[in-house]
């Protein structure tokens, strides 16, 4: 269909296009004239006038092409002139969909631009390789979905709903999504992330956010929710300490195509378009050379940055036979439509001078056949100008290993220079496509700081041979940190750091040389596939006074038995090593501050220690938190002298109990060096009367009903599958109720509602109902609060045919349940 579109242009309005840098038209445009600008038959510049229903035939063509083609060698750019359109439609790998004016509310699109996942069944972890940027959309009903892991930037959005940020599966049951960047964008409506395990939002409004799972970091933003870490895992840092926003392309208003540069601003918070224009200075279309991947080279490309051109490379894969030279201070080099480099010779993609103001942004790079030393090298080894001032800047690039072709690399990017900004990197060595192999796309490291004072946001870097990050600079600065380790190591003694004495490479390693060093929200995963490997610790950083650490977290995604991550900083933090229980999957650690001489002074001692029968099988425990010099990480638990359990927070329940027994407890907190708290004071309570929950009833033929329902089923309750939930598709609200119909009256003194694998889900309050007519209720025979994602609740016997549970507690995450069950 494309093909057909270009096809039937007329000569004349093919030459009457390429004759003119201006974009403006005097009359309704026809969609023939969409991709025959300046910049070639790969992109679209869409007019108001041209007809919605080709506008939308265009994105939709192009969508099925590449809705399921991850390693596609076509790229696409779909841009909107200033302008309201009614069209709806999806963007699919490889497609860049902006709008041309200087502003995001400049163009509207009324209807929708969505991002999903029906073709992996909801799965969003590999919706890879797309951009959404500089425009507003009104969604029909009132939701904008955009389902997408790494490499998937939203920019300069204005979101006039809700944001949705998952998709469901065939059975609605929510998709996996594993993280993504939101930056310089408002959202009217609550934002969503439902499933997604982590996220990285700076610069950015909305109305509320709804819940998180494992790690999201929020910089600069406003309304976002209180800073929690570890639970819920928020990090929140009010002002981003220095940025520049990423430069794009827009239609002036004497109708020329312009590139805007963003100033350089500090100390921010919220949108930077909010009061107006984002501030910063325009530079015309004829300053660049417009780089088409069909009669670019290293030579010409070279030349024209030697001639003091900026510039532009269109989509497409450009195959370098040398290295792109950016030797000039305040070059602005800019790719749309996900244009592609790779060096095919050895040597780096592209290496930027020593000097100012420089603007690298929209580009992915490939490895090339024969191993590179980098692939986009940040100023010279030894670098050491002071561009404090007018710092180079470095915006949504991606490095692959793999995946698309074979290639190998030793750093994907290394920055010499001092001062510099990152704002958004996805560093990865292919898991799976063309190559992926732990000795065929090798790649030793992601990313390799060794200049001072360079400031990153959003950092994803994963799957690498030894360390995946390698900080030697002082100074540096990182708010939020998305790793996962190798896939395919084969066997421990090929993965061992420090001259084969320690397991494994750490994801983010600060060299011991540094003095100085600061980062929020790091989070390290492992599925070691192939063998069962142990990483000693994700994080390694030097114990001096001047590095700090926020919010870090290990997680254990899968793996071959006996793997593991068995610390997650510096020897501190559990292991994680499998699915269950909870803290086999999950570690954390708050706070990390190096002393020098190590940390020796202990948290205060946990105060007002209560304890609250709440069944014949469970008590419940909260106390005032203790503080400490650094920061606790965690509390001890002791019943009658002897340690029973931990948690991170100021509260645990006790459960396992016998009825109608005293049980007296003590609490001790703990800081990440270890050391530990004087004792609190002891708290006792008595069990409620119960007989025997040995046994689970036999629910065949039982049902199950809810209130809402979705399309997650109450039914699911019953199927004997942790891998199916139920859900109420809605935030917790009192009222919310799951009934269960045996079908004939039953003895029974205990129920268990389990929502592992949905760990945040569990009901805030509930209160336990039973009848023998579905009628007739009576008082409630249990009350409580759940405390974690097993709620056990045991009473006297009871002998009814239905058990109702109703929520009566408040949560912005839904109530979801893997499996009920009943016992005597």
């Amino acid at each position: 269909m494309i093909k057909s579109i270009a096809s039937s242009l007329s000569v004349a309005a093919t030459v009457a296009s390429l004759c003119a840098l201006s974009p403006s038209v005097a009359q309704a445009a026809a969609i023939g004239e969409a991709n025959t600008t300046i910049f070639g038959p790969k992109v679209y510049v869409f007019d108001p006038t041209m007809p919605a229903a080709d506008i939308t035939g265009v994105a939709n063509s192009i969508y099925a092409g590449l809705e399921s083609n991850e390693f596609s060698s076509d790229r696409y750019a779909l841009l909107f002139k200033p302008g309201s359109y009614n069209v709806t439609f999806n963007v699919g790998f490889y497609t860049h969909v902006a709008g041309l004016g200087q502003n995001p509310d400049n163009v509207t699109i009324n209807g929708g631009v969505n991002v999903n996942a029906d073709w992996d069944n909801g799965n969003a972890t590999r919706n890879f390789w797309r951009a959404l940027e500089n425009f507003a959309v009104a969604p029909t009903n009132g939701q904008t979905q955009i389902a997408v892991s790494q490499a998937a930037p939203l920019r300069r959005l204005h979101i006039k709903g809700e944001l949705h940020l998952f998709d469901f599966d065939n059975n609605w049951n929510a998709g996996w999504a594993s993280g993504g960047f939101l930056a310089d964008s408002l959202v009217d409506g609550l934002v969503v992330p439902a499933s997604q395990q982590q996220w990285f939002s700076r610069n950015s409004k909305w109305s509320a956010w709804n819940n998180a799972v494992w790690n999201m970091v929020f910089v600069g933003s406003n309304n976002t929710p209180a800073a929690t870490f570890p639970e819920p895992p928020y990090t929140v840092i009010e002002r981003t300490p220095i940025i520049r926003e990423k430069p794009y392309l827009y239609i002036t208003n004497a109708g020329q195509y312009a590139v805007f540069v963003p100033a350089l601003q500090t100390n921010t918070q919220g949108v930077s378009w909010a009061n107006g224009s984002t501030p910063g200075q325009s530079l015309s279309i004829d300053q660049f050379h417009i780089a088409r991947p069909e009669t670019a080279t290293a030579a010409s490309l070279n030349t024209a940055l030697s001639q003091g051109k900026h510039l532009l490379f269109t989509p497409g894969i450009y195959h370098l036979s040398d290295t792109i030279r950016v030797n000039n201070p305040n070059t602005v080099v800019l790719g749309i439509g996900l244009a592609t480099l790779i060096p095919d010779t050895g040597k780096a993609a592209m290496a930027i001078a020593d000097v100012a103001g420089v603007k690298v942004a929209g580009l992915t790079f490939d490895a090339g056949p024969v191993n590179s030393p980098t692939i986009l090298e940040v100023g010279p080894t030894g670098a050491s100008a002071n561009n404090s001032a007018n710092p180079i800047s470095l915006h949504d690039i991606t490095v692959r290993t793999g995946g698309a072709s074979v290639g190998r690399y030793d750093v994907g990017v290394k920055i010499n220079s001092n001062y510099v900004i990152g704002d958004h990197f996805w560093l990865w060595r292919a898991d799976h496509g063309a190559g992926a192999a732990w000795t065929t796309n090798v790649s030793k490291n992601g990313l390799v700081v060794n200049g001072a004072n360079v400031t990153l946001y959003g950092v994803f870097n994963e799957h690498h041979n030894e360390y995946q990050t390698i900080w030697n600079g002082n100074g540096g600065r990182l708010y939020f940190y998305q790793s996962e380790i190798p896939y395919d190591v084969p066997n421990q003694p090929v993965w061992m750091s420090k001259n084969g004495t320690v397991n494994g490479w750490a994801s983010y390693k600060v060299a011991d040389s540094v003095t100085s060093h600061e980062a929020w929200g790091l989070g390290v995963y492992s599925y070691f596939r192939d063998a069962p490997v142990k990483l000693h610790s994700a994080i390694e950083v030097p114990n001096v006074a001047g590095v700090k650490l926020h919010s870090m977290t290990t997680i254990w995604l899968n793996g071959v038995a006996g793997s593991e991550i068995t610390h997650v900083v510096n020897n501190l933090g559990g292991r994680v090593y499998g699915n269950t229980p909870a803290g086999a999957m999950r570690q954390t650690v708050t706070e990390f501050s190096g002393t020098g001489a190590g940390d020796t002074q202990a948290p205060t001692a946990p105060a007002s220690l209560r304890a609250t029968a709440v069944s014949s099988s469970q008590i419940n425990l909260a106390w005032t938190a203790s503080t400490d010099n650094v920061g606790v990480s965690g509390y001890d638990i002791y019943r009658g002298g002897a340690l029973v359990g931990s948690s991170a927070t100021a509260s645990y329940s006790d459960t396992g109990l016998t009825g109608s027994t005293v049980y007296s407890y003590t609490v001790r907190a703990k800081d990440a060096a270890g050391n530990v708290s004087a004792v609190s004071n002891t708290a006792s309570a008595t069990t409620q009367p119960g007989g025997s929950t040995g046994a689970a009833l036999v629910r065949t033929g039982w049902t199950a009903t809810s209130s809402p329902t979705s399309g997650e089923p109450a039914s699911a309750l019953l199927d004997g599958n942790m891998g199916s939930r139920w859900t109420t598709g809605a935030p917790m609200a009192p009222g919310q109720s799951i009934t269960v119909d045996m079908k004939a009256a039953k003895s029974f003194n205990k129920i268990v509602l389990d929502s592992t694998g949905s760990d945040l889900d569990y009901a805030r309050g509930y209160e336990v109902h039973v009848s023998n007519d579905g009628t007739s209720w009576g008082s409630a025979i249990a009350t409580g609060t759940g405390t974690g994602p097993v709620l056990t609740v045991t009473f006297t016997a009871r002998s009814a045919r239905y058990i109702r549970v109703t929520q009566t507690g408040t949560n912005s995450s839904w109530w979801s349940a893997r499996e009920f069950n009943v016992y005597y």
